[in-house]
């Protein structure tokens, strides 16, 4: 999942340096797609809403972390709220691991682009689980 950069910034380059042939590919959400656009434009973009049940993604994308992964990151998928909280809910119920919205976004993503990635070895980044159980989506 992309918000600052930060996280796919750091795998980006222990995927460069450390990884055999590894390619790495963010996930963002279509309400809050900075990265996407910036990957895409080659400057950094700021969004105009961020309408998303992903609120650990409504940050701005950083100026350190944009350079490395213009350089490092193979592709970024945009997801559906939709799509964010059905792979929410996977997760919660096949692996049940309490994930938040934010997390969920990187499995959304590989869901979404799944016939691309079919017959190959895939790690997924479940990065965290600040979820207001009053306040589930399912």
């Amino acid at each position: 999942p992309i918000g600052g950069g930060g996280l796919i910034a750091g795998t980006a380059l222990s995927a460069h340096y450390f990884g055999n042939n590894c390619k790495v590919v963010g996930g963002e959400p279509y309400e809050a797609d900075d990265a996407y656009r910036s990957f895409h434009s080659g400057k950094i973009e700021s969004n105009s809403t961020t309408n998303t049940i992903a609120d650990g993604l409504k940050t701005v994308l950083g100026d350190k972390t944009f350079p490395i992964i213009k350089k490092h990151v193979h592709d970024i998928i945009r997801v559906t709220e939709d799509e964010i909280v059905i792979a929410m809910r996977l997760i919660w119920e096949r692996l049940k691991i309490i994930v938040e919205p934010s997390s969920a976004v990187a499995f959304a993503a590989l869901i979404r682009e799944k016939d691309n990635y079919h017959g190959r070895q895939i790690g997924i980044i479940i990065s965290g689980g600040n979820v207001d159980l009053n306040q589930l989506p399912f």
